[in-house]
């Protein structure tokens, strides 16, 4: 494949591509946010290779509100006291929704972390929308030490073996500093059972495109 167009390294470049590829929408669960998503998962995948001039590139999971992200936005939203005068880090951002949250219910400060720079961009666009101030890392964040304090939000991040024990190895290292820990997740593969305590469930609007569902049973977990 011949080199595409888009740089995701240049911020101008990528907020074009995610301006052209998606659409402002309310996630179902959590309306009070306006993301940039897509309507259709194959169409902003092929765009994605085509413009970049890769093949096989990641899915652009910054592109949709996922069950799991959703749910822990929602919790946060519903219970502004977690984040608020706090820290916090949203490990593995995506479209930046519960970074968003955590920033609409008075948090100290928000991190969204996550090594796609497409999905960075699009946390910047999507708290700018928001009227929030988010800061942004491509680093991985899972081969650094944790944060020594505040709140640490982990969303749909259970999907991958690999991904899911680094996961969990951070999640116990934050504990340790004595992080509050937040996890969204609808029993993804890798999900650990019996780890964590249930704190909420609910009913999310998904599509099937993406999902098995077109309602995904999602929990909140407290790390």
């Amino acid at each position: 494949m011949t080199s595409g167009r888009l740089d995701p390294s240049d911020p101008r470049d990528a907020k074009r591509f995610i301006l052209e590829n998606t659409k402002a929408i309310a996630p179902p669960l959590v309306p009070e946010i306006t993301l940039r998503l897509a309507e259709e998962s194959l169409p902003i995948w092929q765009k994605t290779e085509d413009e970049l001039g890769e093949l096989n590139v990641p899915p652009p999971y910054w592109a949709f509100a996922w069950a799991g992200g959703q749910a822990v936005s929602r919790y946060l939203l519903d219970n502004p006291n977690a984040c608020a005068g706090l820290p916090v880090l949203d490990l593995g951002a995506g479209s930046g929704i519960s970074a968003i949250a955590a920033a609409m219910t008075g948090a100290a400060q928000v991190l969204a972390a996550d090594i796609d720079r497409l999905a960075l961009a699009a946390c910047s666009i999507n708290a700018a929308a928001n009227a929030v101030t988010l800061e942004t890392t491509d680093s991985d964040l899972l081969s650094s030490p944790p944060p020594r304090s505040g709140v640490v939000i982990v969303g749909d991040l259970f999907y991958e073996r690999e991904l899911a024990d680094r996961v969990l190895r951070f999640i116990d290292r934050s504990k340790e500093q004595g992080c509050s820990v937040y996890i969204g997740d609808p029993r993804r593969s890798y999900f650990p059972q019996g780890k964590f305590m249930p704190l909420v469930e609910y009913q999310v609007p998904v599509t099937r495109e993406l999902e098995d569902f077109e309602i995904k049973r999602t929990t909140v977990w407290r790390g």
